[in-house]
């Protein structure tokens, strides 16, 4: 090697020239190259050593420390130990020696490759690397560098990679834990020192506005006068170096709170100085300060003065989330509480110079830090009370001393004065978890119910009112108009997340206070109503129409805020609505009928003076607000369907009148909206509207109102314009259902069925008139332009048929029969259609829809011949070239054709009975020998999930197609020995399962892995003589190699709990043959290490400790192949 010197110099100018933005690709990667071979040099650290302390170029040190790093985690066990100890001496005094004027991120990295020595070696050849941290922290001249390193071997040691054996990771814990009273008591002391030093020389602080802070909240949540004098005493102001120190010593804690337990370590007085620092984050003054000086170093104090709050809060936040709290910790846990709730009446405190608001504005601030994303003290107070919502509220609510009114109206306070909207959504969030808390808790206790919900009626009530102001443009429309009701994200606008969380909350609070939450909701949505109810007056006919004669600007913004807000309020009734049946029906019968009377008085009334087709001032806005009022009008009086059904059933024998002329009214209101001319979101909700009133409701009179005859009369009209398709399919659905359906409360004698099996026979006759007549034609090769119409009329025809059969799949067997005849012609037309469009995917797979649903809703109405017929079809269809053109040629549309057809396959093969069992051979033949050749060896996951489910199906409902034990003859033999047929099928489908298991697909794999454990739960498959002989060991190899392999490491603990089921039929065989067979095949590790492996393999046959055995074996494997990977070339193992 060249000189030291010359090294350093050549070493530079290659550096400066790979960061140089002219130096080409190709010339980086020879550097790269050529930087790699140096460092796989024996002896290269050598020449980083002397780098490190003769060079001031950052690349460089970065370099060098780079080539120690890899030599320690990658090649330790080979350097030779003078060399090592030459390392541990050396790197430290270079740490001592520069730490204050190297860049923080070089020295940063060369405190974790002094730390990656120590994983290494300490205690055993480095017994002082502790100590020396120890030192480091307590000489105040070092103070930072020691807690640097301290949280640097926090991270490294308490949670380590993988690359240490099992035995090393939990000796290092251990070692670490003996540390932790030592480690604490000396944060605790650097903290207290530099509180107390500094609150001694602060100055005397002006008086301040809010120095009548213990008040009697202050005092019910501490307890003793004393504490809170305490924290009321002034923040002192820090030196940049305190500063520096307390938040590298706050960072500590945070860490390490991360992973030890909750003990008695974690002192009162180390608790009390914490929060003594979370005081920065919510104390204005603090900003005050220096934002007064003006000067921007001073600005910067005050940024990271509030970022101690920040780090504090982390550390609280950390001992929060622990759930098992030892019972000696429960009182510092509500210590910590009263602390933090003091912190929380801080924040919230009115005084004339801060607004609520203004002051949470301030401190929600983004606090400037490096290293770490910008975190605001807001988001982690929040971020606290969710802890405490959601894991400690249970514990803490039984503390007499703990006052959580007191605490509800401080969060009150907080969510309401949020200075963001994902901060309210937050607190919302918080709410809602107190709430479903609450509803458990009274249910777990109905005794002490109105107990209870006496305590916390004004906070719930309080809270329902905010919650619904909050929704309305007439309380907070600057915040409102800030939301984005355009942009989708996860399928809902910044709006409609807003409402709907805030709905939610609404919802809560009604099923504890159905009563108060109806009489504060009611009369709010009919102030809204009478505004829109009064618009009639200001129509006036114009020569193209109507028009809204309402001009003033300022008029036209208030009514768009009302119609803003009536829409909303009309989405919190609909949302009420499951809180008035069922138990609590006739209770609440007053309430509900008025809500439905207004709800139905109003969608007639717009339908009426079709407000959606008016002219107005404004109208793109104006003309989208009558809409959806009137789109959501329709939608909450849907929502009252379970209540109609429920009145319909109450009233039906004695005085139906009310309720005739209510469905009449709400029909006479949808009626007029079933037309193309209208726009799709009220076409929509009128549709679904018409729905919900046949298929839930189902009033008997439904078929005589002329309303509906009018629709039918539509429907069935071919001169009349379609609707478009979602309409179409709906109003279909509607019509087919008010034939179709039993009338509830009617005996059978008084269903109708004849009249009303006609009828429904004529209905679907008109729908599929041009359908039918394709018969003819279709078989004859046709022109584009041609076969275009074809494909719509075959779309919109088999949407219609197959949502009319997948409505009634569920219902009664007389419905299911007159819905078959209808369809019979149609299903034979189909059928006849099928082989003319095999090519045409896109057709293919609308078919194949259409038959799985009928084989799902209808199969036992087509009967066998028929089905036998349609099988038989598709089987001589798919042969393996159509196969392989659909799933290799024509993309997902392809795929989606051979999904649904193993779809139908699987319904069949599903079956009970024998109807069905003469198709399996060909079924799996199908499987095997025709499609799996074509997916098995392609990455793409198309097609694979189906078919293995299919198989999967094929062996859990057929299980005696393969095994025919009898019960006889497990009774005569004592023990089930099964006659095995179909073997070869049954092997060929196991190994399937068991290919799948070395593909990356990781879906397939959980996927496969829960169908053979579920086989084995329920049909003892692991068990079976065929599987014991000749799987077994296969499956359990390849699952442990998976785990070596870390390639579906999402799936640890399911492959575990799989391996640990196979290996339990045999254990004996598992320890004595197959795992000394399995570390004997293992390449890259010696015979020692496999001895030592299979040592380290207890004989243990209880799930948890078997499971623990196998991740440390693959731990351990993975750490021998690593060593000896890093050995030097030639190395001799003893």
């Amino acid at each position: 090697m060249a000189s030291e010197e010359a090294s350093l110099r050549a070493l530079e100018s290659l550096m400066t020239e790979f960061f140089h933005n002219c130096t080409t690709n190709e010339r980086k990667r020879e550097i790269e190259e050529l930087l790699n071979n140096f460092a796989q040099q024996i002896g290269a650290w050598r020449f980083c050593l002397y780098f490190l302390s003769s060079t001031r170029n950052d690349y460089v040190m970065m370099y060098s420390l780079t080539v120690f790093e890899n030599l320690i985690n990658k090649m330790w066990l080979g350097v030779p130990s003078q060399d090592k100890m030459e390392i541990r001496s050396c790197l430290p005094k270079l740490l001592l020696a520069h730490h204050k004027t190297l860049p923080y991120f070089i020295r940063n990295k060369l405190c974790k490759v002094i730390v990656d020595i120590g994983r290494q070696d300490w205690p055993m050849f480095y017994h002082d690397f502790f100590t020396n941290i120890l030192q480091l922290i307590q000489s105040p001249v070092t103070t930072p560098l020691g807690l640097i390193m301290l949280k640097t071997t926090s991270e490294e040691l308490a949670c380590p990679r993988e690359d240490l054996s099992v035995a090393r990771k939990e000796e290092l814990r251990k070692l670490l834990l003996d540390q932790v009273q030592t480690v604490l008591g000396l944060l605790t002391g650097i903290l207290e020192s530099i509180w107390d030093k500094h609150s001694v020389t602060a100055a005397t602080p002006p008086p301040s506005p809010t120095s009548g802070e213990s008040g009697d909240l202050l005092s019910s949540l501490l307890q003793s006068p004393s504490a809170a004098k305490l924290l009321n005493q002034p923040i002192p102001i820090l030196d940049t170096e305190s500063e520096y120190i307390c938040s590298l010593a706050l960072e500590c804690l945070a860490h390490l709170f991360s992973w030890i337990p909750l003990s008695t370590s974690i002192t009162p007085s180390l608790l009390t100085t914490i929060f003594h620092f979370a005081r920065f984050g919510c104390d204005t003054r603090v900003r005050k300060m220096s934002s007064v000086n003006g000067s921007s170093q001073n600005s910067v104090l005050g940024q990271e003065r509030g970022r101690l709050g920040v780090l504090a809060m982390s550390c609280i936040n950390e001992l929060m989330s622990k759930n098992c709290v030892p019972m000696e910790f429960e009182e510092y846990l509500l210590r910590m509480f009263q602390q933090t709730f003091y912190l929380l009446q801080k924040i919230t405190k009115e005084n004339n110079a801060h607004t609520v608001k203004s002051r949470l504005e301030e401190l929600d601030e983004r606090v400037l830090c490096w290293r770490r994303q910008a975190e605001s003290y807001i988001e982690k107070f929040t971020d606290f009370l969710r802890l405490f919502v959601s894991v400690h509220l249970r514990r803490i609510e039984s503390y007499s001393q703990f006052p959580v009114v007191e605490f509800l109206a401080l969060l009150f306070k907080y969510t309401f004065h949020q200075p963001t909207h994902e901060g309210y959504f937050s607190c919302l969030d918080i709410w809602t978890l107190f709430l479903d808390y609450l509803t458990s808790k009274i249910k777990s206790r109905l005794a002490d119910k109105e107990a209870v919900l006496n305590r916390y009626e004004d906070a719930l009530v309080l809270l329902l009112t905010e919650v619904l102001n909050r929704i309305q443009f007439r309380y907070n429309q600057a915040q409102l108009e800030e939301l984005d009701d355009e942009t989708l994200d996860d399928d809902q606008t910044e709006w409609q997340r807003y409402l709907r969380q805030s709905l939610e909350v609404v919802a809560k609070v009604m099923e504890l206070l159905p009563t108060h939450a109806f009489s504060t909701l009611f009369p709010v949505l009919q102030d809204n109503l009478e505004v829109y109810l009064g618009l009639q007056q200001f129509v006036v006919t114009s020569g193209t129409g109507h028009r809204l004669n309402i001009t003033a600007e300022n008029d036209c913004r208030r009514l768009h805020c009302s119609l803003r807000d009536l829409s909303s309020l009309l989405q919190a009734v609909g949302r009420l609505a499951e809180y008035f049946i069922g138990d609590v029906f006739a209770a609440r019968f007053n309430d509900a009928l008025t809500v439905v009377e207004r709800l139905v008085k109003v969608t007639l009334y717009g339908s009426q003076i079709k407000l959606y087709n008016i002219e107005t001032a404004v109208p793109s806005v104006l003309k989208p607000d009558l809409i959806d009022v009137h789109a959501q009008s329709l939608a909450a009086l849907q929502a009252y369907a379970h209540w109609l059904a429920q009145f319909y059933s109450e009233v039906h024998r004695q005085n139906p009148d009310q309720f005739i002329s209510l469905v009449s009214t709400a029909l006479e209101a949808i009626t007029p909206l079933i037309s193309s001319k209208v726009q799709e979101k009220l076409l929509l909700s009128a549709c679904h509207l018409l729905v919900s009133l046949a298929t839930t409701v189902r009033p008997v009179f439904l078929i005589s109102i002329p309303a509906v005859q009018k629709v039918f009369n539509r429907i069935t009209d071919t001169s009349a314009q379609r609707l478009p398709d979602k309409a179409q399919v709906l109003v279909c659905r509607a019509l087919s259902n008010v034939l179709l359906l039993p009338w509830p409360n009617l005996p059978e004698s008084e269903q109708q069925w004849a009249v009303r099996s006609t009828n429904h026979a004529s209905l679907v006759s008109a729908l599929t008139r041009e359908y039918r007549q394709l018969k003819s034609s279709a078989i004859l090769p046709q022109r584009k332009v041609q076969l275009e119409d074809t494909k719509v009329i075959i779309h919109q025809t088999l949407s219609v048929l197959e949502d009319i059969v997948e409505s009634i799949s569920g219902e009664s067997t007389k419905s299911r029969q007159i819905c078959y005849q209808s369809l019979q012609e149609s299903v034979q037309v189909s059928l006849a259609l099928f082989p003319a469009f095999i090519h045409q995917s896109d057709v293919t797979d609308e078919m194949l829809s259409f038959f799985l649903t009928l084989f799902q809703g209808l199969r036992v109405q087509m009967g066998v011949p028929f089905t036998e017929q349609i099988i038989q079809t598709f089987l001589n269809m798919f042969t393996r070239e159509q196969l392989a053109e659909s799933i290799l040629h024509e993309g997902s549309t392809g795929c989606r054709v051979v999904e649904k057809f193993l779809k139908i396959l699987q319904v069949v093969v599903q079956e009970p009975g024998q109807v069905f069992k003469p198709f399996l051979p060909s079924v799996i033949s199908l499987c095997m020998e025709q499609v799996y050749p074509i997916i098995a060896e392609r990455s793409s996951p198309d097609v694979k999930a189906e078919l293995f489910e299919l198989l999967f199906r094929i062996l859990h409902h057929n299980w005696r197609y393969f095994f025919k034990s009898s019960v006889l003859a497990s009774v005569q033999r004592g023990v089930a020995e099964e006659q095995m047929e179909n073997e070869a099928q049954f092997s060929a489908i196991m190994q399937a399962f068991g290919q799948s298991f070395l593909q990356p697909d990781i879906h397939l794999f959980k996927q496969n892995l829960f169908y053979l454990e579920t086989l084995n739960t329920k049909q003892k498959l692991y068990h079976k003589k065929i599987f014991r002989t000749t799987m077994l060991f296969q499956f359990v190899n390849v699952l442990l190699q998976v785990l070596v392999h870390k390639s579906h490491d999402l799936l640890q603990e399911e492959i575990g709990i799989a391996t640990y089921n196979m290996a339990s039929v045999d254990f004996d065989g598992f320890y004595s043959a197959f795992l000394p067979e399995f570390l004997a095949n293992c390449d890259g590790v010696d015979s020692n290490q496999k001895n030592v492996l299979g040592r380290n393999f207890k004989m243990d046959r209880d799930l948890p400790s078997f499971t623990q055995n196998v991740h440390r074996l693959v731990n351990d494997l993975r750490y021998y192949r690593l060593c000896n990977d890093s050995l030097p070339p030639g190395t001799v193992k003893l």
